[in-house]
């Protein structure tokens, strides 16, 4: 006795294999942490402002990793090697973890890789999956966005007290306005996904990541 198919996986769309390929090759290049080449699938100008939000991800990140190690480097040799520890070394550890912590939420949203609870979006058919990740990534860019404004008020309320830092005597302020950016590069890129998913027949977590799962709902190994 045959069993009937299923008319839902019928209806669901072929991916091309070259989809899949370049997803899987972008998926190595993430493995890597490597952006140095990275190419957005996405057309036109959208691919544009994609590269362009990788690029300044990866300078910053880049920046603030290397300046917080040679700073941290530098303490310990001041207070081992000469008795005497850099005095403002709190201030700009504290500067460059608020720069790694913001650009580090745009740079995990574009590789697909901040924590989901899954467990009800997995039990899903496909087309359902593919609608709640539209969704999911629209509400996100919404809600993305929304914290940038918040947070850039904050910034501006902080300029207007002229505080300024005890160490480095540099305005408070100076060392806030990685929230709103990071903010709004991450609802950017958010916003980009659920592009991605309205003109592409496959399921992306992001720009540059398949969802784990290929058109027969099997999870990919």
């Amino acid at each position: 006795m045959t069993s009937s198919p299923d008319p839902d996986s019928e209806r669901k769309p072929v991916v091309d294999p070259d989809v899949i390929a370049a997803a899987e090759a972008l998926s190595m290049a993430d493995d890597d942490i490597d952006d140095s080449a990275y190419s957005s699938g996405l057309p036109g100008i959208l691919g544009v402002v994609d590269t362009v939000i990788a690029r300044i991800e990866a300078v910053l990140l880049a920046t603030g990793v290397l300046l917080m190690a040679l700073n941290t480097t530098a303490n310990v040799v001041g207070r081992f090697g000469f008795g005497r520890s850099l005095y403002f070394s709190e201030e700009v550890n504290t500067a460059l973890i608020v720069l790694i912590t913001f650009a580090g939420i745009s740079y995990a949203a574009r590789h697909g890789r901040h924590i989901r609870m899954s467990a009800f979006f997995d039990a899903l058919p496909f087309r359902a999956r593919k609608f709640a990740m539209f969704v999911i990534s629209a509400v996100t860019a919404v809600v993305m966005l929304a914290l940038a404004w918040y947070a850039f008020d904050y910034v501006m309320t902080q300029a207007q007290r002229g505080r300024v830092l005890p160490a480095l005597q540099i305005p408070n302020w100076w060392i806030l306005v990685w929230a709103p950016l990071g903010f709004f590069l991450t609802g950017l890129q958010y916003a980009l996904t659920a592009i991605k998913n309205v003109i592409d027949p496959a399921i992306w977590l992001s720009t540059s990541t398949l969802e784990g799962y290929d058109h027969n709902d099997e999870e990919e190994v």
